[in-house]
């Protein structure tokens, strides 16, 4: 598997850097479990505040089915871009029931140091 590098380009979306994609996995896997506040804590990413938990939930329960795991094929469609300051990052999500669905984690990640904070902003159909 080829790595893919962290980009800074405004005018192109590019696949998510492979340093990234570990923390995404685990962010999917507490969704999964039922913490959608991160009360469990995912490293480099912030909690989630109530409010937006039940958004997510919300999001998912409409959408229905069961969240599966992020399989490796998730990156060839999931995308980010560099908007000035931060990277608006999409990524797509696959249920038990259908594979690949129409629902996207959608977050921001900043430049921290030699680090990088991750932010979830929502998960929804876009």
């Amino acid at each position: 598997m080829e790595s893919v590098p962290v980009v800074k380009d405004e005018h192109r979306q590019q696949p998510v850097p492979s340093e990234w994609r570990e923390t995404f996995r685990s962010i999917v896997e507490a969704f999964r479990f039922g913490d959608l506040r991160l009360s469990a804590g995912v490293e480099q990413v912030a909690p989630i505040d109530a409010s937006l938990a039940e958004n997510i939930a919300g999001n998912l329960k409409a959408y229905g089915g069961r969240l599966a795991s992020l399989p490796e094929e998730a990156w060839d469609t999931s995308v980010c871009q560099w908007q000035g300051e931060y990277w608006e990052v999409l990524v797509d999500l696959f249920t038990e029931q259908e594979g690949a669905v129409d629902l996207v984690l959608s977050a921001c990640v900043k430049e921290d140091g030699a680090r990088y904070a991750f932010e979830v902003l929502l998960v929804y159909v876009p």
